[in-house]
């Protein structure tokens, strides 16, 4: 996310507009970077301008937080090509859906720390694929001392943004993740500049409300459907519902944030009925290959050639957002100056 300046203090509910914050996104590094989450990703993007790191957590089978885009892993590591694993490929119900692969719940930190990371678009990000089978699995607890670290670096703060990963799915099986996640934030005493937790269910964001933490709450925000949690429990109330001024003024009882797809602020009111609800927005996610680009920004025939991403953000700079996620900081940056 970009920041015009320093990183000063902020509210989660002061003036709209008053900051801009830029981070990277969740699925992959748009430059050359090593894939998956790991430290030099993340040190990478911090120096091109990323103000927080951002990672999915999901829990090991000795309930450790550790950082994956999914707990199906078979697209972000190498555990297909390791034959000492082969027996532990299932398939498992997760959010309603039959997945079949190699899960971070079947292994304990120690077996997923001698995995290692895989870019998961080799077909867009082909470049990154030559940094595969280098680095190891991260815990939440690492990337909190990589943050401490970058902070002290670029004198500056980096914070964590970590999302709470099929928050449901995992307390039906015993490895809850909000008691884990607030251990670590209150044994690190991160503040309010140091960590915003973000998830997609409602239910995990109040589980977090309720730890009394001090820390900002993001969120997330769907195209179709609605959270799993409330599908779960037989609640009808869809993503398109929570994007109403009733369903914003209902977020913001426990969240301060939402983060809905760029795509939901086209010809709609969403960022001015968010900010007089007392929210602040960052839609998701940009990209500047031409496959992720409105048609019109466009550029070249080739659907992993470049388009013109400095036009799509000073489409929603000038609507008024207060963050943007993406896979290009730097370019967020250059964006926002110009």
């Amino acid at each position: 996310m970009y920041s015009g300046g320093p990183c000063g203090s902020w509210r989660a509910r002061s003036a709209p507009g008053a900051r801009s914050w830029r981070r990277p996104s969740d699925t992959g590094s748009g430059w050359t970077r090593r894939p998956g989450r790991n430290r030099r990703r993340s040190s990478s993007r911090t120096r091109t301008g990323a103000d927080w790191i951002e990672p999915d957590l999901v829990p090991t089978k000795d309930h450790v937080l550790v950082v994956r885009h999914e707990n199906e892993i078979s697209q972000t590591t190498d555990v297909a090509r390791r034959p000492e694993f082969e027996g532990r490929r299932t398939t498992k119900t997760v959010d309603g859906r039959a997945v079949t692969g190699w899960f971070t719940e079947d292994f304990t930190l120690a077996e997923l720390k001698t995995l290692r990371a895989v870019e998961r678009l080799p077909a867009v990000r082909n470049r990154n694929t030559v940094f595969d089978g280098r680095d190891e699995i991260m815990t939440f607890q690492e990337v909190v001392d990589l943050a401490r670290r970058l902070s002290r670096e670029h004198g500056r703060t980096v914070a964590v943004f970590p999302e709470t990963k099929h928050p449901t799915y995992f307390r039906s099986i015993g490895l809850p993740l909000e008691p884990k996640l607030a251990a670590v934030i209150r044994r690190n005493r991160l503040g309010r500049r140091e960590c915003v937790v973000q998830s997609f269910e409602p239910t995990s964001l109040k589980r977090i409300a309720a730890e009394r933490l001090g820390v900002p709450l993001w969120q997330a925000l769907g195209t179709t459907g609605g959270p799993y949690d409330l599908v779960a429990a037989g609640d009808p109330t869809t993503y398109k519902d929570m994007m109403s001024p009733a369903g914003l003024a209902r977020i913001a009882a426990y969240a301060d944030w939402i983060g809905p797809d760029k795509v939901s602020l086209v010809g709609t009111s969403l960022v001015a009925d968010a900010h007089a609800a007392g929210l602040r927005i960052g839609p998701y996610t940009f990209r500047a290959e031409n496959q992720f680009l409105p048609e019109r920004f466009r550029r070249g025939s080739g659907g992993h050639d470049f388009g013109d991403a400095f036009a799509e953000y000073a489409l929603y700079y000038r609507m008024g957002v207060d963050a943007v996620v993406t896979d290009f900081p730097d370019l967020a940056v250059i964006a926002r100056r110009s």
